[in-house]
């Protein structure tokens, strides 16, 4: 048997980074450090590591990577509070509506979907 126990993403600020998805997603820290932090659900973890020379992903871009969805209630107003957190929206919104893409303080791209409780 397998199990997925951990997204890792690379960034400059990983503590940081955690606080921001940790509003995002609610989870809970589940450590922190200058070169690593991690949040969790109870099952896997959403973690962050420090890399030097880090440089942000470009949104558009052919280059392959990869992002996480975070489905909310309310879109509208998850947008809203993830803005004033330092996310960012850029112009390029596939999809048609169905969701929004954002990007963290950092430029990791993430989708917000419609849903939740």
């Amino acid at each position: 048997m397998t199990k997925l126990t951990a997204f890792v993403i690379d960034c400059a600020r990983p503590a940081e980074l955690a606080a921001f998805y940790q509003t995002a997603t609610g989870w809970s820290v589940q450590s922190t450090g200058d070169d690593y932090a991690a949040l969790t659900n109870g099952s896997v973890q959403l973690a962050f590591q420090q890399i030097d020379g880090f440089q942000a992903p470009q949104w558009p871009s052919g280059a392959k990577q990869s992002h996480v969805d975070i489905e909310v209630s309310d879109v509208a107003v998850a947008e809203k509070e993830l803005l004033a957190l330092g996310a960012t929206k850029p112009d390029f919104q596939p999809g048609g509506g169905d969701w929004t893409v954002l990007a963290d303080p950092e430029g990791h791209v993430f989708c917000l979907v419609p849903g939740g409780e």
